[in-house]
């Protein structure tokens, strides 16, 4: 059987006209639609076979509420042929061109062939030789399988008010559409609900949030010494010639401070996202065009480029593709989450990654427990506070960035250490150190709408919390002041009876 590298490279020779385009520039009228497809095509794939959602609940969720100038395009196709025994979706778009097609593997789960590609070329996708399958299931709390479901009234009593109001659709934002709530304090779930056909084990896309796990993915590997963030040429494509590009490292990336031309948005790179185009031709062709480190610039190919590296540098594709599940999903209790790839083999790791809400949370709660988890150091001594001190470039509109985490250090209510995970349509996973909590929100807000206000929910949430503390506090010291009332007077008594028991002379 020929190896997947070189299945690979024979299909982008058939393909140089797709290849070429690997910047975002202009969009002509044909991509559009062909993008548009790519997005119907993607998301019924995912929702149906990563997800396990009915088409109602995908139409519902993934595929209302998207890109304004996709709207248009997308309400002329036609639906969706969702070939169930092979695990296929196509979409039309155009008499003269093949369908947009997506396709699930194990592990990997849907991966779109790129726009003009055809059924013919579903024999280049990448396979596991051994899906490396997770442990015994964990249905028992959001933090792994030793530790049992507990609830803790004051908080749950508490956080019901903030968290019922989340669904409202209008106290967080008007109009904004909610699919899970969950909150974790002192490694136990203290409040949980969910909507729209989601429930505990149900994958949402990430969007975004995917970027501060390929940062945990990055830190895992500095831990084992497989990767140094400080090391410039972080790919070989750049370590040639007159290329500046050599002098990046992936310090410089993680902090989205690589100084490359992005065009007017870094976060929209959708002929990669729905055009079915590879990592390597759409994030990592682009020139530099200020000095790296000096500059914030939110880009999805820093985030790209950083995954790329870590692949570069384990060195064989089988161990790069089973790092994440092997070497932190799996230990962690992480097993409904799938980082999907391109048709190259590179996980599209700034998006498009699918997980629960209780996966999301085990994450989080790594980072509390200092990169710990079950007496496995998991992440280097210094990674948090590496992910959540602001980096040397800020952003100009006065946000906190760390490094693939924002930072949540200058909102009213919300403790200074706070820094968290965000992604499109409302994914949202904060982590709050001094609370020892995490708390998610996964939605599918309308793009271009209202968002949801993740910093009032978190200063609310902290509020709750903290009353729950002062009650507990409160209580106990009601008890405290019974207790020593209790012992002072059976003292009393006792030297009651000691006197009445004395000898008279």
């Amino acid at each position: 059987m020929r190896s997947f590298r070189a299945a690979a490279a024979a299909f982008a020779l058939s393909f140089p006209a797709l290849m070429a385009t690997a910047q975002e520039g202009g969009t002509t009228e044909a991509m559009e639609q062909a993008l548009a497809a790519g997005w119907k095509a993607a998301f019924i794939c995912s929702g149906t076979f990563v997800a396990g959602q009915t088409l109602a609940e995908i139409e519902r969720n993934e595929l209302s509420g998207i890109y304004p100038d996709f709207q248009r395009q997308y309400d002329a196709l036609p639906a969706a042929v969702i070939d169930t025994a092979r695990k296929l979706v196509s979409v039309t778009y155009s008499p003269e061109m093949p369908p947009r097609i997506a396709a699930h593997r194990p592990g990997f789960g849907c991966t779109q062939l790129p726009a003009g590609a055809g059924e013919d070329a579903l024999g280049y996708l990448p396979r596991f030789s051994a899906w490396p399958a997770p442990a015994a299931q964990d249905r028992g709390s959001a933090i792994g399988s030793d530790v049992k479901l507990e609830l803790k009234i004051e908080e749950a009593e508490r956080l019901d008010p903030p968290v019922s109001a989340a669904f409202d659709e209008m106290t967080y934002g008007s109009g904004t559409r909610t699919a899970s709530v969950l909150v974790v304090r002192d490694g136990q779930v203290v409040a949980e609900r969910y909507d729209r056909g989601i429930d505990h084990e149900t994958p949402v896309r990430t969007w975004s949030a995917a970027k501060s796990l390929t940062a945990t993915l990055i830190g895992v590997a500095r831990r084992q010494g497989k990767i140094d963030i400080d090391y410039p040429s972080v790919i070989a494509a750049w370590n040639s010639g007159a290329d500046p590009r050599r002098t990046i490292t992936l310090r410089n990336l993680l902090q989205m401070a690589s100084g490359l031309d992005s065009g007017d948005s870094g976060s929209r790179t959708d002929r990669l996202y729905f055009g079915g185009g590879r990592v390597v031709d759409q994030a990592a062709s682009n020139l530099l065009e200020a000095r790296p480190g000096t500059r914030f610039k939110y880009a999805n190919n820093d985030t790209l480029i950083a995954m790329r590296a870590l692949r570069e540098a384990l060195k064989d594709d089988n161990t790069f593709q089973r790092f994440p599940y092997q070497e932190l999903l799996h230990k962690i209790g992480a097993q409904h989450t799938t980082l999907e790839i391109d048709w190259n083999g590179d996980f599209i790791s700034s998006s498009q990654v699918w997980a629960t809400a209780r996966d999301l949370a085990r994450i989080g709660q790594l980072y509390l427990q200092d990169g710990v988890w079950g007496g496995e150091r998991l992440l280097p001594e210094d990674w948090v506070g590496f992910v959540s001190t602001p980096g040397p470039a800020q952003p100009a509109d006065g946000r906190g960035y760390g490094a693939q985490f924002w930072l949540m250090n200058k909102t009213a209510g919300v403790p200074a250490d706070t820094f968290y995970a965000a992604g499109n349509r409302g994914q949202y996973v904060v982590i709050v150190p001094s609370m020892n909590a995490v708390i998610v929100r996964q939605g599918f807000d309308v793009i271009g709408g209202a968002s949801f206000d993740i910093e009032r929910f978190t200063a609310d949430a902290v509020t709750a919390l903290t009353a729950a503390d002062n009650a507990r506090s409160a209580e106990q010291a009601a008890a405290q002041v019974v207790t020593e009332a209790e012992a002072a007077a059976e003292a009393e008594r006792r030297a009651n009876r000691r006197v009445v028991g004395k000898p008279t002379n």
